[in-house]
């Protein structure tokens, strides 16, 4: 039993930590991406979207192998939100 808690812990502290810095990049992301756009780099803006939504799904599968539902599902609506917006790029362009 201390074994898996120990377990949860360290998913709990782990999954954390991915999550608050995807929530970190994920504002870098929609607080940036008009200005991006705006001086004619939608692609690098592209290249930071899709390395985020990359990394979000690692994370995300993790924690569904890892049975962290609550943070499967948090990553999954960054993953869609940054979709959204990688979306608007293409559209803008």
């Amino acid at each position: 039993m201390a074994e898996n808690q120990d377990d949860s812990r360290a998913n709990f502290a782990y999954f954390s930590t991915e999550y608050a810095q995807a929530l970190q990049a994920f504002a870098t992301i929609e607080k940036q991406a008009a200005t991006i756009v705006a001086f004619g780099a939608p692609e690098e803006l592209r290249t930071f979207i899709d390395q985020f939504v990359e990394m979000s799904e690692r994370a995300r599968k993790l924690a569904i192998e890892r049975n962290e539902p609550n943070f499967a599902e948090w990553f999954g609506e960054l993953i869609e939100k940054a979709e959204a917006i990688r979306s608007a790029v293409v559209k803008a362009d």
